[in-house]
């Protein structure tokens, strides 16, 4: 998906009885120093490591960096959005940070329906950021998910 697919349609909906593994969806985000700042905000996490490029500088980095909660709360765009999409609730998420996201690196944030489980409507789904094919953040996430009797918001 690029950007101009992601404006065009901003969300698709499916319904627990559509899923099945192997089900994919990717986003591009390109991540600007007023991502983080605002992340920063938000979260109250004002680390200079992500602030301040003279502290950053000093750093193993050698410049200023994402937060890793911001770059993993991209996987929840993927998943509010666009699969299984609006009316999905988080139950968990395992988090594996691989590496440094950088303030102009574009994330392609990569969701995967890998198991579909019928009691309770959840879906399992590997989750995987990564910057230049460079894998930065991985894991695992559980949603709920509605079933099409249930689902009342119209079809994207």
């Amino acid at each position: 998906m690029n950007a101009e697919t992601a404006v065009a349609n901003p969300f698709k909906i499916h319904v627990f009885e559509d899923l099945a593994p192997g089900m994919r969806e990717v986003l591009l985000k390109t991540v600007m120093s007023e991502d983080v700042i605002g992340f920063a905000t938000l979260s109250g996490d004002h680390n200079p490591i992500h602030l301040s490029d003279h502290f950053a500088r000093k750093t193993k980095f050698g410049e200023r960096i994402a937060h890793g909660l911001y770059t993993a709360s991209l996987i929840s765009a993927v998943l509010g959005m666009r699969l299984p999409g609006p009316g999905a609730v988080y139950l968990s998420q395992t988090l594996n940070f691989r590496g440094p996201v950088r303030i102009g690196d574009v994330v392609a944030i990569s969701v995967e329906v890998i198991e579909v489980i019928a009691k309770g409507k959840r879906v399992r789904l590997k989750c995987e950021c990564a910057v230049d094919g460079r894998v930065v953040l991985d894991g695992e996430a559980l949603v709920m998910v509605p079933g099409r009797e249930e689902q009342s918001l119209p079809k994207a």
